[in-house]
């Protein structure tokens, strides 16, 4: 059966920052990285259910998909060896091969099966035929869809936020997918506010979550009232996914060096320069604000050391 991780690891921590303590905000920031170093943070929280159905089913695995650098083919790699599964990875880039980065070699140790496509058949992973055609070639393996974005990764998500002691104002979280966001607007209380900080470029957040909320199956009415407690944060990109600016490095290393905590620049980072920024911009005081770590730091660390050397 599944062995759970210890939550416990996935902490809230206290931020005593000068700017904030003198506008009486109190921070907090939830620790998911903790988790584990290659399951990291949102990455269990999605995988954590679909791991079950495979094991309740008698299933041999997880099929899944990710870019060259994918923070969630590494989890899913890692997930499965660490509970005896077999996982299949299906890569975007057909000129790539397992040893092109350590995230794919990385992945062939924990004996993913990288199958490496065309970025055009890679367009395919959400289509309805090519998904019936990869599920009659792995019959016993569940497809779950890119970034873990299904009704039981948003399931494993909802759990965030249910695991805090802090009744908090405003809590701020990335958006990649949008199932970790759209768990915890699942499992929002309804006197708090969720900061939805995208790391696209041209994303609508409101109509990415609608979507989301009706392909797993809710109606207008709930997904409306969800969305009533969202506050869309689509500026802070920065150019787009991957994209940084001297800007948001600077902050994030000024954040490591004041709290020794690591975040990266790909989604954290944008975060908490968004936090900053609507702090100060809207003159917010006397609050208790949630900072979520969704975790993924492997990813993006290379990006942060080339710029301080």
């Amino acid at each position: 059966m599944l062995c759970m991780y210890v939550i416990e690891k996935s902490i809230e921590q206290d931020l005593s920052i000068e700017s904030f303590n003198k506008r009486k905000v109190n921070l907090f920031i939830k620790r998911d990285d903790l988790i584990d170093l290659e399951v990291s943070g949102n990455k269990w929280r999605k995988l954590k259910y679909n791991i079950a159905h495979v094991q309740q089913k008698k299933l041999k695995g997880i099929l899944t998909f990710g870019g060259a650098f994918s923070n969630h083919l590494l989890a899913t790699a890692a997930a499965c060896n660490k509970y005896n599964l077999k996982s299949v990875g299906i890569v975007r880039g057909e000129e790539l091969n397992e040893n092109s980065n350590s995230v794919l070699k990385r992945c062939s140790e924990l004996g993913m099966n990288l199958n490496f496509v065309s970025r055009e058949i890679y367009s395919l992973r959400n289509d309805y035929d090519f998904k019936n055609e990869l599920k009659s070639l792995h019959t016993q393996m569940h497809v779950v869809p890119e970034g873990g974005a299904n009704y039981l990764g948003m399931i494993g998500c909802q759990e965030i936020l249910s695991e805090c002691k802090i009744n908090y104002d405003h809590v701020f979280v990335a958006l990649g997918t949008g199932t970790t966001a759209a768990g915890m607007a699942f499992s929002l209380s309804s006197n708090t506010k969720l900061h939805i900080v995208s790391a696209l470029k041209g994303i609508d957040i409101i109509q990415t979550l609608s979507t989301l909320f009706k392909s797993f199956g809710f109606g207008n009415s709930e997904i409306n009232d969800w969305l009533e407690c969202v506050v869309p944060h689509e500026n802070s990109h920065v150019g787009g996914y991957g994209k940084t600016s001297v800007e948001l490095l600077e902050k994030i290393i000024a954040f490591e060096q004041f709290t020794g905590i690591e975040i990266d620049p790909i989604y954290t980072g944008k975060v908490w320069m968004a936090l900053e920024d609507w702090i100060e911009k809207e003159n917010i005081t006397n609050k208790n604000v949630l900072f979520v770590h969704t975790g993924g730091v492997c990813g993006g660390r290379q990006i942060i050391k080339d710029f301080i050397y």
